[in-house]
């Protein structure tokens, strides 16, 4: 019995020594895999006598780990195509792979994964060859497709796209609708992201094979960002790289299409170039170049058909994207635009698109915008010119011309949220440039009939009441009185309109210490809380507060 013992505590002695030795001789091996010269995404690397496996993404780098004593190669697969790479004479734990035998970028030729037996006839030549091997093949994937039987059709089709990749357009556009649905349907991030690797070379592949590089791209890319980025845990490092990949197709894209680019294609570009400028990878001047550049596709795509929705689509999400991406400041905006001036000025709708930007980024008092909005008046005396002469009268201080351009600008234009703006501009210029608060107040209540809900119009009314109460009545409580309703005003701006509650506040908190004590109000026989009619000038109904 004690014998038993002795050996069974040596057994377990030597198992432990050897357990420890092959934890011991575990080695990690990391590299990168190239297809075509570029890193490749979607490989699988698996080591001999491992169970352990994994998935290459978008740089082609893998990192696997692997017993030296028993693991004698490397196995890549990719879709249904596996190359082997034996690990004698590899000892070091750096090992990049050629998966197609090209060139491996700073190491000169390939590995000995070469791409063999490719068959590049088209599916008219293989038929007539009687090629079995294509036909049943490609009638099993295609019947299976049609069916939307995917994951039956998947390795019929795996056999077609590898071995016979010219000869049908629909390999391509089938898998990419296969890939599309795997991504869909994925479980895991990492696993939608893996698939979102292999259809980006499924596009790269038919790059190759078909090519047409310039749209295919922008297809590309598009699907490529839509579904990288649509992982709400992405890093932002990743997030960082998937933007500068994205762009660097999209443009390329743009370059080879020119005014053949998708209306998706151009949109995406400005939302991705608006994104890399903002985290800081892009400069100003690359914002206001790409914007050109895109305007001038949509432009062109317009002119040759004016009824194109798509491309006035583009042109509008084109448009706000660049205006929201915080490079399109005055500054950048005049840079722009003066050179190109004249060319400009020769178009009305150019002119107006001009002059809107300016006025959105508070251009109005550069003499570009001054310039501009004479020409579009000489040229197309409308409602949306006359108020742009208006302003800028108003800037330069001649109030004559100023109102009669307002009045022009009123008098035209038939649209009621427009004239609500024209309306409270020209009551603001009444009562801030000439003191005249009755008629500021008449402006202003038309502006409301025009556009009820305006808090900004709200609030001046409020202003106009709180500044004009010394003009109003002959004591100190007539003038008193008028803060009830310039408070009440404050009021209802910020109930119609949450963006002016912080001023509405301010001025209320500013004019409630003027109303009347009570001592005042027993002196003139009032109540707290009941009406009180303001007439002369003002001519409303307010409610009595003791401060």
């Amino acid at each position: 019995m004690k014998s038993l013992l002795i050996k069974t505590k040596v057994l377990t002695f030597i198992l432990a020594v050897v357990l420890s030795v092959s934890a011991f001789a575990q080695k990690e091996i990391t590299g990168t895999v190239y297809r075509e010269g570029k890193p490749a995404a979607g490989i699988t690397v698996e080591a001999h006598k491992s169970n352990e496996t994994f998935m290459t993404s978008f740089d082609g780098k893998y990192k696997i780990t692997i017993d030296p004593a028993k693991c004698k190669y490397l196995k890549f697969t990719f879709i249904d195509d596996a190359k082997k790479l034996d690990l004698t004479g590899n000892e070091g734990d750096v090992i990049d792979f050629s998966f197609d035998g090209s060139e491996i970028p700073g190491q000169g030729g390939g590995s000995e994964g070469a791409e063999v037996g490719v068959d590049t006839r088209t599916s008219q030549e293989l038929v007539k060859a009687g090629d079995t091997e294509f036909m049943s093949q490609f009638t099993l994937y295609d019947q299976f497709y049609k069916q939307k039987d995917y994951k039956s059709a998947m390795p019929h089709w795996r056999k077609i796209y590898k071995k016979y990749p010219k000869s049908s357009m629909n390999i391509y556009l089938h898998g990419i609708n296969m890939y599309l649905d795997k991504i869909e349907s994925g479980t895991s991030a990492e696993e939608k992201s893996a698939y979102v690797d292999t259809l980006v070379s499924i596009y790269e592949r038919r790059i190759k094979y078909f090519g047409n590089e310039g749209f295919v791209l922008g297809r590309e890319a598009t699907d490529f960002i839509k579904y990288k980025l649509a992982n709400p845990d992405i890093s932002e490092a990743d997030r960082k790289v998937a933007l500068k990949t994205a762009y660097e197709k999209l443009e390329k894209s743009i370059d080879l299409q020119g005014d053949e680019s998708e209306a998706a294609v151009m949109v995406i570009d400005m939302q991705v170039t608006k994104s890399l400028f903002l985290l800081g990878e892009l400069t100003k001047e690359d914002v206001m170049r790409n914007y050109a550049e895109l305007t001038k596709i949509t432009d062109a795509q317009l002119a040759a058909d004016p009824n194109d929705e798509r491309a006035q689509i583009s042109k509008n999400e084109i448009d706000k994207a660049f205006q929201t991406s915080g490079a399109a400041d005055c500054e950048a905006l005049i840079a722009y635009y003066e050179p190109n001036f004249d060319e400009i000025a020769a178009d009305v709708d150019a002119l107006k698109k001009m002059l809107r930007a300016l006025n959105r980024q508070d251009c109005t008092e550069s003499e570009l915008f001054a310039r501009a909005s004479e020409k579009l008046y000489d040229m197309d005396p409308s409602a949306e010119a006359a108020f742009n002469m208006a302003r800028l009268f108003v800037k330069r201080d001649e109030f004559d011309r100023a109102k009669e351009y307002y009045q022009n600008a009123i008098s035209a234009e038939t649209d009621k949220e427009l004239l609500g703006k024209y309306y409270y501009e020209l009551a603001y210029f009444t009562y801030a440039k000439e003191h005249n608060y009755a008629k500021a107040r008449d402006y202003a209540r038309k502006s409301l009939d025009n556009d009820p809900t305006s808090g900004k119009t709200l609030l001046l009314l409020g202003d106009i009441y709180a500044q004009g109460a010394r003009s109003y009545g002959d004591t100190d409580f007539d003038h008193t009185a008028v803060y009830w309703l310039a408070v009440d005003y404050y009021q209802k701006a910020k109930r119609v309109d949450p963006d002016v509650t912080a001023k509405a506040n301010e001025q209320i908190a500013t004019y409630r210490v003027y109303f009347p004590n009570k001592e005042s109000l027993f002196f003139e026989g009032l109540q707290d809380g009941q009406s009180f009619k303001l007439g002369g000038w003002i001519n409303e109904t307010t409610t009595i507060r003791a401060k």
